[in-house]
């Protein structure tokens, strides 16, 4: 489970896509990009369960900002 999800978007304008994004996963602090075409770069070491965690960041995406 993902514990604190928190995401901002990249650009302070807003008119181009991409969000950063940070998580706490088995109290590890993970930290990405998110991109509209659904990539995530990760910029601290990839989590465990790494297709596990991208379909929760999705599913939290479309809630909060595909909503």
């Amino acid at each position: 489970m993902l514990q604190h999800f928190k995401f901002k978007p990249m650009f302070e304008n807003h008119q181009l896509p991409g969000w950063n994004i940070s998580f706490f996963y088995k109290n590890e602090r993970i930290t990405g990009e998110y991109h509209p075409d659904g990539s995530i770069i990760w910029n601290s070491k990839s989590p465990q369960d790494e297709e596990t965690i991208k379909t929760m960041i999705h599913e939290l995406m479309l809630y909060h900002v595909y909503d």
